[in-house]
């Protein structure tokens, strides 16, 4: 194959711990039914409705919190803030990105937003110095998995889709980026996902291939 020069990540999920378990936390802490919050994103009417707006920017955080906090039955006041209390660095693949981008491979991130105030998931990772590009959902009124979006990260890394590799730990958000022919890894063990990235890009980047969460 050709050497890929491109490192593509998402960020929750990727470059944090799992957004799900937050969610699954947060029902704990709230005293509603494991999975409460996860069905009200993805399977509700209303629910899913409002948290793709909230991934395209056409509503607001603040909108997404009171609106969703209704739906479940809970305060909505800081609602995502509250979700993602437990949300972590994941440190192995945190220092997998810096090692490849020291390495010469051009690193970006790609996310759905989860709106940017009041409570900003992105703050403290510095994604403007740390990473070649940056592609945020609502900054472009779409989410991931439209295709579109997918020639936009493209276009941000400056490079063709044959020499990038996409990470992602939501399945779903891995075709459009396979059908444009970039080489696609599914996130789920952070040690197995960094084995992927050496593998996909021919490069040992000098970590120990045991490290996880």
């Amino acid at each position: 194959m050709n050497q890929r020069t491109g490192l593509i990540l998402d960020f929750g999920g990727v470059l944090t711990t799992s957004v799900p378990a937050c969610a699954v936390a947060f029902d704990r802490r709230a005293g509603l039914a494991e999975g409460s919050l996860l069905r009200m994103i993805s399977q509700h009417p209303e629910g899913s409705a409002l948290y793709r707006a909230l991934e395209c920017g056409t509503v607001s955080q603040t909108e997404w919190n009171e609106r969703t906090g209704a739906l479940l039955g809970v305060d909505g006041e800081g609602l995502l803030g509250r979700v993602l209390e437990e949300l972590r660095p994941e440190p192995s693949v945190l220092a997998a990105a810096r090692a490849a981008r020291q390495a010469g491979i051009t690193v970006g991130v790609f996310s759905n937003s989860l709106g940017l105030a009041p409570c900003n998931p992105y703050q403290g990772y510095d994604l403007a110095e740390n990473y070649d590009a940056v592609l945020i959902s609502e900054h472009y009124r779409s989410r991931k998995p439209d295709p579109k979006l997918y020639l936009t990260m493209l276009e941000l890394m400056g490079l063709p889709a044959a020499a990038c590799v996409f990470v992602d730990d939501t399945a779903a958000n891995l075709p459009p980026a396979r059908a444009l022919g970039i080489a696609t890894i599914h996130a789920v063990d952070p040690a197995e996902t960094i084995r992927q990235i050496q593998a996909q890009l021919d490069l040992d980047l000098g970590l120990s291939p045991t490290v996880s969460a």
